[in-house]
């Protein structure tokens, strides 16, 4: 018969829960602290849900009335350097953080003070959209963030956050700290890839990361039993090697007592935690109306959970305790709700013909129309003192791979910049990576070299973590493009909007290169080329070095950009030589600036990549056509340079737009319906293009040839241009 061996998981997992004596051995300073958090970050939510049910809030208000133990608890004794991130119900987590910041612990019953009202102030304008608040009013509800309290950002994508905060950690860790970071997710995120592969990866790395599961049983209206089969969400933990605690979350004083040995665990460099507390969320998913009113749960479970109300506990805990009477906790009450809507009425107004007691926002305190897209990229001041270079090599040159220029110039960045780290799959391995693209850095900074998992929305979020964090300024590599949908949330939705999202103050150093390998056999999901997608995401600089000698001066340039930079790299250049100047890795190339690698006077002919040497071969080929060859270079919608671009059409009055890829993920069609709207009155013919397929490339040698465009394809449609 087959034996059976009980196998026991590598890291506990328990429930923890305090006794009567342990509540009356709480210390009285926390205790007061906690009840008087607790009443201000309720007071200030019921009012919002009151300025949301008279239409004053433009947009979702996501309260987490009843949850406030799990938040309180949790972040009563983290420091300011400690970080923590949230997802879209974070109100109470962000004003616990915020008022730790600036209520100094050790004074008793804290007095809403004018550092605290200001916290207040703030957070309303946010909420309501408005100039004063911590983002100028573009995070809203959902996206608070205040660094210097080591609030980083609550954030509206279920489980969005919680990849950036093992960025925070890592940071914290490299940067010698025993700080550590607290991302806050619900039982809905609990399930979602993103979450699972962070478990994965800090455990790896063993980041100080606590994962803070607010279990509120419901996302949305959807029954954690519903969708899970262990809904006890700290199981998760042994499985991926981290140490769990399951706590009540209506308790703040046992909350407080599971987090400190977490974070106890955490600061002795011993890895991630997770943490679940059992939370109710009193409201709705969003609104003043509890959930019973939507018919998934009952007027009864509502009550049995509001019978343990946190605040009603702490009150009646401090009283009983002797830490304040019945008369002072009503004064907290009474001054909360005095003060939070003295600080909501400075921000409105009555109708002056509507009914009596309709409000508005008073108009002055809204944002400025004009700020609607400041910040959506930098101003570039922070790359203004680079040692640019000439646009081709002078005589003190040599030649150089591609690939090596790749791994030298890298190296020398970190050389140079000791914030650079290179990050991705198997960049630690093979001499370099798949195609040695890090191995002079791993020769030289191994310890810099960062081997990930095969979980691209987990590292890239990591990296953008690092990059919101500034301390470090993260190169991530995709080894093909195509991984870019595996991570499209936070590339697209965090990275690039990051900054913008946050009010515009925020840089994002965030580097990723990705190489294009269409035409090497790889087939249909290792091929694509992804410019024609990285461009609709307005906050990302995207560059495509066609030479050893632009890869060097573009990854210089990029590495020093506090925007998030995509630096394309196509293989077929990787084996090509180029002149690049001899001894001087230094040398940077502006950001908006192209190249005329060819220049006559019957068409502009514009390209990127491998392509433009297709497209200088063609020209070769048709000897009597004379043309501009514009090879881009940036590619980014606010990096284009238009001024190369308009000289040229001026003086050929017709365009051809060359790239490779297929016509469904183009980056020529949108080019050349642009040229067509700018420069219509200079064309004298419609701007013609040449693309890949409707297909995308197949592992079949002569199927793939005929999904991608080359050098024939450039020859045919140079000849069409001579003919007409």
């Amino acid at each position: 018969m087959a034996k059976h061996v009980k196998l026991a998981p590598a890291q506990p997992w328990v429930e923890l829960t305090l006794t009567t004596a342990d509540h009356k051995r709480a210390d009285p300073d926390v205790v007061l602290r906690m009840l008087a958090f607790t009443q201000w970050v309720r007071t200030f939510e019921e009012y919002i849900l009151e300025l949301a049910a008279q239409g004053l809030i433009h947009g979702p208000a996501h309260s987490s009335i009843g949850q406030e133990g799990g938040a309180i608890g949790s972040l009563i004794d983290l420091r300011s350097d400690d970080f923590i991130n949230g997802s879209h119900r974070g109100h109470h987590q962000f004003l616990a953080k915020a008022f730790g910041h600036v209520v100094a612990p050790g004074t008793g019953l804290p007095s809403l003070t004018g550092e605290v009202r200001d916290v207040l102030r703030r957070t309303l304008a946010e909420i309501c959209g408005l100039d004063q608040g911590w983002s100028r009013g573009r995070g809203g509800s959902m996206h608070l963030m205040w660094r210097q309290a080591g609030a980083m950002g609550t954030n509206a994508i279920v489980g969005g956050g919680v990849p950036q905060a093992a960025g925070f950690a890592w940071s914290q860790r490299r940067a010698g700290s025993d700080a550590v970071t607290v991302t806050y997710f619900g039982d809905g995120a609990a399930n979602i890839g993103s979450v699972l592969e962070t478990f994965n990866l800090a455990a790896a790395w063993k980041l100080p990361l606590c994962f803070f599961v607010e279990n509120n049983l419901y996302a949305v209206s959807t029954h954690v039993a519903e969708v899970t089969a262990e809904t006890r969400l700290s199981a998760r933990g042994p499985g991926f090697g981290i140490p769990a605690w399951r706590v009540d979350g209506m308790d703040p004083l046992a909350v407080r007592a599971a987090m400190a040995e977490a974070v106890a665990h955490m600061r002795a460099g011993k890895g991630p935690t997770i943490v679940e507390a059992e939370v109710y969320r009193y409201r709705h998913q969003n609104g003043p109306f509890p959930g019973s009113a939507f018919g998934y749960r009952s007027k009864a479970e509502e009550k049995e959970w509001a019978d343990r109300d946190p605040l009603i506990w702490l009150r009646r805990h401090a009283i009983a305790s002797g830490l304040v009477t019945t008369a002072e906790a009503d004064a907290l009450q009474r001054q909360a709700e005095d003060v939070i809507t003295q600080i909501g009425n400075s921000f409105l107004e009555e109708l002056p013909e509507g009914k009596r007691g309709e409000r508005r926002i008073v108009a002055s305190l809204w944002p400025d129309t004009d700020f609607v897209d400041v910040g959506v990229r930098g101003d570039l001041s922070e790359v203004a003192e680079l040692a640019y270079a000439d646009e081709e090599p002078g005589t003190d040159c040599k030649e150089m791979r591609f690939i090596d220029a790749i791994s030298d110039v890298l190296a020398r960045r970190m050389e140079q910049d000791v914030r650079v780290v290179v990050l991705g799959e198997d960049v630690h391995r093979l001499n370099g990576g798949t195609n040695g693209a890090t191995r002079a850095s791993l020769r030289d900074f191994p310890d810099r070299v960062l081997a990930t998992p095969i979980s691209e929305n987990a590292f890239t979020g990591l990296a953008a973590g690092m990059a919101i964090d500034g301390r470090f300024r993260p190169v991530v590599e995709y080894m093909y493009a195509d991984f870019m949908w595996v991570a499209a949330d936070q590339l697209f939705n965090q990275v690039a909007k990051a900054r913008h999202m946050f009010g515009g103050t925020t840089g994002v150093p965030f580097v990723l290169r990705s190489k294009v390998a269409a035409g090497t056999g790889y087939g249909s999901q290792h091929s694509m080329d992804p410019a024609g997608i990285l461009t609709t995401a307005p906050g990302l600089r995207v560059c495509a070095p066609s030479t050893p000698a632009d890869y060097i001066g573009l990854m210089n340039t990029a590495l020093a950009c506090d925007d998030p930079v995509v630096v394309l790299e196509h293989v077929d250049l990787y084996p090509t030589l180029g002149p690049v100047a001899a001894d001087d890795l230094d040398v940077a190339l502006p950001v908006g600036r192209a190249a005329v690698r060819r220049h006559g006077d019957d068409v502009t002919v514009i390209s990127y990549l491998s392509m433009v040497g297709h497209c200088a071969e063609a020209l070769d080929i048709v000897a009597d056509v004379h043309a501009d060859l514009i090879d881009l270079r940036w590619l980014d919608r606010a990096s284009l340079d238009w001024e190369t671009i308009e000289e040229s059409v001026r003086r050929t009055n017709r365009v051809l737009v060359v790239e490779q890829g297929a016509r469904g993920t183009s980056y020529g069609s949108w080019l050349a319906d642009e040229i067509a709207r700018r420069l219509f009155d200079w064309l004298d013919a419609p701007v013609q293009r040449i693309a890949g397929g409707e297909a995308s490339p197949s592992i079949s040698k002569v199927l793939e040839r005929a999904a991608i465009a080359r050098t024939e394809e450039v020859v045919a449609a140079l000849r069409d241009i001579k003919n007409r």
